[in-house]
């Protein structure tokens, strides 16, 4: 172990459960320990993004139950949905989603304006996917507002979004846990924060069940993505996965404290080790 680590905090997909990585970072600042990259994928994109921002712990919070809550999909996307019936007449294509992303865009916009990856305190790389090919596509320049509506293209629900000269989806349809980038980028030690798809209770509306498909498909990918690097790689990986007592549903932003201090409390279960790979 090199004698000054490198230490990366990647944040898996996981939408309200995400909010856990602020209690993973209120730990490591109790003990003086810095973060020196963030990883971010889908829901993990919010929260790696505001704390590579240096926004304060309340900031954080803050901006993210602007972000995240049940109005982001109240407006249909009548259009898209018109195209999946008559794709001729309203010409079906990678732009469809059932959802409206007007709230979703006014809600980022409203938190992170103009500021790109040039801004950030911490360097930050946002996980997403090609709409085409379905490669990874890691984003570390640009808007930080593309980045994250990119990587959050949840499939069927929002519609892809176009950053330069490709067409992305959500990050978690090719690596919801991308601790491959911090390995690439150096890091010797990285925190794996992760976490399972919350799937709906119920499926009864047409959104519902592509909820719960993409949920599905996520968390097999999360499992299996995890496994193949934490088996290969040497770089040190402590997955870091807090213990939800209680259902946290897609947009229960109520439960965001809860999921901070469960955070907390997984990570200071590995802070005498992750002391120890740094020479503390």
């Amino acid at each position: 172990m090199a004698e000054k680590p490198r230490i990366a905090l990647v944040v898996g997909s996981g939408s309200v459960k995400c909010a856990a990585a602020l209690g993973l970072w209120k730990a490591l600042d109790h003990e003086g320990i810095p973060i020196d990259m963030l990883v971010g994928c889908s829901g993990g994109s919010i929260y790696a993004s505001t704390m590579s921002l240096g926004f304060s712990l309340d900031e954080c919070i803050e901006y993210t139950q602007t972000l995240w809550n049940e109005k982001v999909t109240n407006e249909k996307n009548w259009r898209a949905m018109l195209s999946a019936v008559f794709p001729k007449m309203f010409k079906f294509g990678h732009d469809f989603g059932m959802i409206s992303d007007r709230q979703m865009m006014k809600n980022l916009h409203q938190v992170f304006g103009d500021k790109t990856f040039a801004d950030t305190k911490i360097p930050l790389t946002i996980m997403t996917t090609d709409f085409y090919t379905g490669e990874q596509v890691p984003l570390s320049s640009g808007k930080i507002v593309d980045a994250i509506r990119a990587s959050i293209a949840i499939p069927f629900i929002w519609s892809a979004h176009r950053v330069g000269d490709r067409v992305l989806i959500d990050g978690a349809a090719s690596n919801p846990m991308p601790v491959d980038i911090a390995i690439k980028e150096g890091a010797e030690v990285i925190l794996a924060m992760g976490f399972q798809a919350p799937l709906p209770s119920k499926v009864r509306s047409v959104s519902r069940y592509a909820f719960h498909i993409n949920g599905i498909m996520t968390n097999n990918l999360y499992q299996s993505n995890f496994a193949f690097h934490n088996a290969v790689h040497h770089a040190e990986i402590i997955p870091i996965f807090p213990d939800f007592e209680r259902s946290i549903r897609l947009f229960d932003t109520d439960q965001i404290p809860y999921a901070i201090e469960q955070g907390e409390k997984a990570t200071q279960e590995q802070i005498p080790y992750i002391r120890k790979l740094l020479n503390l």
